[in-house]
């Protein structure tokens, strides 16, 4: 958003040589505070000179960006006060750390999760988890026949679906050699599985992990089932 409150039209971007929009984006990256990097601001600068315009270069095409510029940028500090809220909330959860401690699971996908799963002995067992999040296989059978692989069922909560595979984006950019779910995940893709299918498949591994540390720290603390929906209302 800063970029483009600065540099609001392409024009303002092609318009210049590149040696001078490399020094023009020099000094705005140390206005700012960002780091500078050459290479990005050359990159920058070719991929302008292949961009087609949909607005003139005007008074008023500047008003809209800057407007869309301050609601994008209103919405984005309502969406943190609302994630921090979220965050202080789940803190009052007794399986906080446990979920917090998992590999891929941060301030904001940590409080989604438990929003979305609740209590996990309301489950009666990992198979009812992982149908809840839809991230279990599907049924592809038909008389004799009987697929050897399957779709997910995507029964159950796409939130909670969204959230898990976010975790997994977290896992194979990050790449941890010893995390179980990761090495799943990895295995998978080197066999040559399609990517629904092994995202699918370390959903599901990564459910089956959730559901045993937390059911087993739940336990052990001797806390009474909550068997509301979400687990932020408790």
């Amino acid at each position: 958003m800063d970029f483009a409150a600065s540099f609001w039209h392409v024009d303002c971007v092609r318009g210049m040589s590149q040696s001078a929009f490399v020094e023009r984006y020099h000094k705005w990256c140390k206005q700012h505070g960002y780091n500078f990097s050459a290479a990005k601001a050359i990159e920058i600068h070719t991929e302008a000179k292949d961009l087609i315009s949909m607005l003139p270069k005007n008074t008023l095409s500047k008003v809209m960006v800057k407007e869309a510029i301050t609601q994008l940028n209103t919405v984005s500090k309502t969406v943190e006060v609302f994630r921090a809220e979220m965050n202080q909330l789940a803190q009052q959860l007794p399986e906080y750390q446990i979920v917090m401690g998992l590999y891929g699971v941060g301030e904001s996908l940590g409080p989604q999760l438990m929003a979305e799963i609740g209590d996990v002995r309301r489950f009666a067992h990992k198979g009812s988890l992982t149908a809840f999040a839809g991230v279990d296989p599907g049924a592809n059978q038909s008389g004799t026949y009987e697929a050897k692989s399957t779709h997910s069922s995507k029964r159950g909560s796409p939130e909670l679906r969204k959230t898990l595979f976010v975790i997994m984006t977290v896992l194979l950019q990050k790449a941890p050699p010893n995390n179980p779910v990761f090495q799943f995940l990895d295995k998978k893709r080197t066999e040559g599985k399609p990517y629904h299918v092994y995202m699918t498949a370390g959903c599901n591994k990564f459910l089956r992990i959730y559901y045993g540390k937390v059911k087993e720290f739940m336990n052990a603390l001797d806390v009474p089932v909550d068997t509301d929906s979400t687990g932020l209302s408790r």
